[in-house]
């Protein structure tokens, strides 16, 4: 919302600089990003919260200005010279659907002359970003701009038997709008017709039927309130936002409609000559009840953890228009009196409902910056979430391998999300999304991942370790369900060039590395092939834990058709793991650890050069070994792999080293004997692995 200073000034008495206004407003929470200068003066450039339509007017702003700085408003008084002739027996309006349109006022005025605006109207309206149309149409524009209040002006004499009747849309009927674009209407949108046709699409725009040309010479004012949820679905449905659609689907000010069409039609006698019939035409069957709310001095030193005089929450409210009211005073733990309000709730301040709602008013007028930096008293004990220190476990563990964490939205685009979704997963669909890129609610983290990779990639960071704690999201029987995940994303080097080693490009065998020492805290975990669409298989694995033969993740590189859909030039490797699995077994780890001391004895390392099949996975040759309950066995690990010379086709050589060693006493050649050929046998019977010796 652009704000003329110049025009703000007409309202109030305000002789701060622009800059210092720009300042204390943002601190009372109205965000003003910039000030510029302009033929009309500087203008400010407001960012106007969705619940604080009152704000997007000149005259609203002008309200919150003059109580930050504690000085009066000027109200505005529109003087009009009206004729005899009444306008109630010139123009008839009906609502057929007052769910859809809570009120409309139709004020008349014969015998204008629709010319060009004067400089000044056209100076200040082409300031903000409006540009100038005829006298009329720009009054209509600026009494908006002013008031808050969205108005549109008809030729009268093109309305079918001066009749305005405000309906529901029918299925499949059409309307060109003022943009000469010809719409197609869903049923039950907001439509003004006159007797025969649409002549608008209520609070969005005007048809071309009925537009203001320079030939026009009667003019019927509209002024009326449009549902905010009916105005929003129209607004999105047929693409077509606009300056109107804006502030009646926030919500406008009821009682404005009909002060708004008197200062309309002032400006239009003044700039376009004209009589003004007597009287408007104001159809409001249910007009909206005045609200109170209690404001207790006892509440907001509760909220706030100090005290703020009693002339100066008066003021305030005063100020912004809640007439407070001084009507009880109850005692406090010391026994001084404390101080209530009543609060009349003004038409324009819809987000007004509670006293929290008057606190805040109170607060941020009264200065932020005055109430102490401290935590109100809580009595509720603070309870950890479940699994609070795995979780923590993992993130420095993470970090400490040089990881860094992101946090990202779930809401994704459809067409990514279905490369990754798990096959049979019922996606979580969004009902009414704001964009196609936010249609669905991710199955998968790892879209997340690769776009935030994508992201940095093409800003330049070209070597990334990132991890997230997130959720998926699945539709299963009709309800929602989430699943907290932790993904891991990594491209580009592992290790940067210097004068000791050469660059190192990350690998699937630093993902792998990582995940293990992650795993650690569960008690180690298996790996297998894996069959992921979105993963190479050449370089991609399935993670089970050890305590759980049960699949808990996925991990390798990204498949090279998806990498180049997100034009991704170099490898990414990925991998998404569920907590909740891992979590558990991360507490029944930590709880069966027992601390042993060192051992006294020396371990012994045997190696074995196998020739093993193609198709047999180095977690089978860890199983087979560990199957045999060997008590001195410590650990088992691949020291060399070979492929080709002189190993046969369809296998490879492998150097395994086991390591021996015993509690009690130094281990025989003997015993070392036996191990070893307890091992070989083992894996040429289930394994088909031989000795190198033998092969």
């Amino acid at each position: 919302m652009k704000i003329l200073y110049n025009w703000l000034r007409e309202f109030t008495d305000v002789s701060a600089p622009a800059a210092d206004l720009r300042s204390r407003l943002s601190m009372a929470g109205i965000s003003v990003d910039s000030v510029e200068e302009s033929a009309a003066g500087p203008v400010l450039d407001a960012e106007i919260t969705i619940n604080r339509p009152d704000l997007l007017s000149h005259f609203g702003i002008a309200r919150e200005a003059a109580a930050l700085y504690r000085l009066p408003l000027k109200s505005i008084q529109p003087k009009l010279n009206e004729s005899s002739a009444s306008a109630t027996q010139a123009v008839r309006v009906e609502i057929e659907s007052p769910e859809l349109c809570r009120r409309y006022t139709a004020r008349v005025i014969r015998g204008v002359k629709i010319q060009p605006s004067p400089n000044w109207l056209r100076q200040r309206l082409e300031a903000l970003g409006q540009s100038s149309i005829n006298n009329v149409v720009d009054i209509a524009n600026y009494v908006m701009l002013e008031l808050g209040q969205p108005l549109h002006a008809f030729d009268f004499d093109k309305l079918a038997e001066q009749r305005i009747i405000v309906r529901g849309a029918k299925a499949g009927e059409t309307i060109r709008t003022l943009d000469g674009i010809e719409r197609k209407l869903s049923k039950g949108m907001c439509l003004i017709c006159d007797a025969r046709s649409p002549v608008a699409i209520g609070g969005v725009m005007g048809g071309a039927s009925s537009e203001i040309t320079f030939g026009t010479r009667n003019l019927l004012i509209e002024s009326a309130w449009f549902d905010p949820i009916s105005t929003r679905r129209t607004s999105k449905a047929l693409g077509l936002r606009t300056e109107a659609s804006l502030r009646f689907e926030r919500g406008a000010d009821i009682e404005m409609a009909a002060f708004a069409s008197k200062r309309a039609a002032e400006l239009i006698q003044q700039l376009a000559g004209g009589e003004i019939l007597s009287g408007f035409v104001d159809v409001y069957p249910h007009p909206a009840a005045a609200r109170k709310i209690e404001l207790s001095r006892k509440e907001l030193l509760r909220v706030m953890g100090a005290d703020v005089p009693d002339r100066e929450i008066e003021e305030i409210l005063s100020a912004l228009g809640f007439a407070p009211a001084r009507v009880d005073a109850n005692r406090g733990s010391s026994g001084s009196l404390l101080a209530v309000w009543d609060c009349k709730v003004p038409s324009w301040r819809a987000d007004v409902d509670r006293e929290i709602d008057l606190i805040e008013e109170v607060a941020r007028h009264y200065g932020y910056d005055k109430f102490p930096a401290r935590l109100p008293p809580s009595k509720a004990p603070v309870i950890s979430p479940i699994y609070a220190e795995e979780e923590k476990r993992l993130r420095e563990r993470l970090v400490g391998l040089g990881h860094r964490e992101i946090i990202s939205i779930p809401l994704v685009n459809a067409e990514r999300d279905a490369l990754f979704c798990p096959e049979g997963r019922n996606r979580a669909e969004i009902a009414n999304p704001l964009s196609e890129d936010a249609s669905v609610m991710r199955s998968s983290g790892v879209l997340s991942m690769v776009t935030t990779l994508e992201w940095n990639v093409n800003h330049g960071q070209k070597n990334l370790r990132l991890f997230e704690f997130g959720k998926t999201y699945e539709v299963k029987n009709g309800k929602s369900v989430e699943t907290r995940v932790l993904t891991i994303g990594a491209t580009g080097l592992a290790r940067e060039q210097s004068i000791h080693e050469p660059a190192r490009d990350f690998g699937f065998a630093d993902l792998k590395g990582d995940l293990d020492q992650l795993l650690e805290f569960s008690g180690g975990a298996s790996w297998r092939a894996a069959n992921k669409s979105w993963l190479d298989k050449g370089s991609a694995g399935q993670i089970s834990l050890a305590s759980n033969r049960g699949a808990i993740g996925d991990a390798g590189k990204l498949a090279d058709v998806i990498a180049q859909q997100f034009k991704l030039r170099q490898d990414v490797y990925l991998a998404e793991l569920q907590l909740e699995p891992l979590f558990e077994a991360m507490a029944l780890h930590k709880a069966s650890r027992r601390y042993e001391p060192l051992p006294r004895f020396p371990a012994v390392e045997r190696d074995f050069s196998l020739v093993v099949p193609d198709q047999t996975r180095f977690a089978q040759i860890g199983e087979t070994v560990r199957a045999l309950a060997i008590p001195e066995l410590r650990r088992i690990e691949a020291a060399d792999l070979f492929r080709g010379g002189q190993i046969p086709p369809g296998k490879y050589s492998l150097l395994l080293r086991v390591t021996f060693q015993s509690e009690q006493a130094t281990l025989t050649e003997s015993q070392l004997t036996d191990f070893s050929m307890r091992i070989a046998s083992a894996l040429s019977e289930k394994l088909g692995a031989a000795l190198r010796a033998n092969a």
